[in-house]
């Protein structure tokens, strides 16, 4: 399983393509004298890539058509490791500052990013049906095991999970753009909690179902080595269950770690704001009747509040 690797030309074209586009991007902007980030780089290549990689030419996929369980594994990385790289990698964000603005391709670009279509697929609710959807079409229909019989469809299969899966992670993480103004980060982080949920439920209903997915296909393989098919099932269910919580949970943790750092920055600008007014607004030293009254100033929040909650900030603490 660890040494047993094969070629997919498919998959290949696919990472060069992705990873050259990705790199002249990164070139184009370097050239200009400006910097693009070399962890957003890392994720888009190690993560990303690699997981497109790993899934599709490393044992996993040598096995696939063996057992269950491989094939199961190959699937949830596509569909949720693979994706989060490619979004940690911000590609969007890097072409629209690698291309000509007043070029055509820079305005389709930002033609198809705030266009109805890609905003309506990249809602977090309606990611999250296709994510269930697709995974729930391709083990309860005879869609997987068509599959391993074809491998353009196959390769088909590869494609649309790693799409699907992109179209929830990338508004996410990197392209609040494509969301509602009132989608903030409380709400994004109760619908990645949501999604957890949900990316568990396919390998739960595969690990406790009593009707083997692609049962005819493994069954002929005839293997005397092995899992029996039940138990390759509920190995393969089991796993699909486990790597979608593990990827869940520091899914959370990064948009908790954003969400952080947009309050700070929100602080910060609030305080230069409230430092540029006192500027051009200093104290007034005597006052008479005739003397026009002070503009009014931008006050912190807890000097204005009359709760508790801004009672104990004057009173500090």
């Amino acid at each position: 399983m660890i040494t047993s690797w094969q070629l997919d030309p498919y998959a290949l074209v696919l990472v060069l393509v992705l990873g050259g586009l990705y790199a002249w991007g990164v070139a184009r902007v370097v050239r200009r004298g400006e910097r693009w980030p070399v962890a957003r780089g890392a994720a888009f290549a190690v993560i990303g890539l690699g997981a497109i990689v790993v899934a599709t030419m490393s044992g996993l996929a040598v096995y696939d058509h063996v057992l269950f369980w491989p094939a199961a594994v190959q699937n949830i990385v596509l569909d949720l490791i693979g994706p989060l790289g490619l979004a940690l990698g911000d590609p969007l964000s890097l072409a629209a500052r690698a291309l000509p603005p007043e070029g055509r391709a820079a305005r389709r670009l930002q033609g198809a990013i705030s266009g109805r279509v890609l905003r309506v697929l990249t809602f977090p609710l309606v990611s999250t049906a296709l994510v269930f959807a697709s995974e729930m079409l391709i083990y309860f229909t005879p869609y997987f095991e068509t599959a391993l019989r074809r491998d353009a469809l196959h390769e088909l299969m590869y494609l649309q999970l790693l799409v699907v899966g992109t179209l929830f992670v990338l508004p996410m993480l990197t392209r609040q753009d494509l969301l509602p103004s009132w989608c903030g980060h409380p709400l994004r982080a109760a619908f990645i909690f949501v999604d957890g949920i949900v990316d568990a439920l396919p390998g739960l209903v595969v690990m406790t179902s009593g009707t083997l997915v692609a049962g005819g296909w493994y069954a002929a393989q005839d293997r005397p080595w092995g899992p029996s098919l039940e138990r390759d099932q509920f190995i393969g269910g089991g796993a699909m269950m486990t790597i979608a919580e593990l990827v869940g949970l520091p899914f959370i943790i990064a948009v908790f770690v954003e969400w952080v750092r947009a309050e700070r920055l929100k602080t910060a600008e609030l305080d230069a704001r409230l430092d540029r007014e006192l500027e051009h607004h200093p104290a007034p030293q005597t006052s008479t009747p005739t003397t026009a009254p002070e503009p009014q100033l931008t006050r912190p929040w807890w000097e204005t509040d009359q709760g508790i909650v801004g009672e104990r900030f004057r009173n500090g603490g």
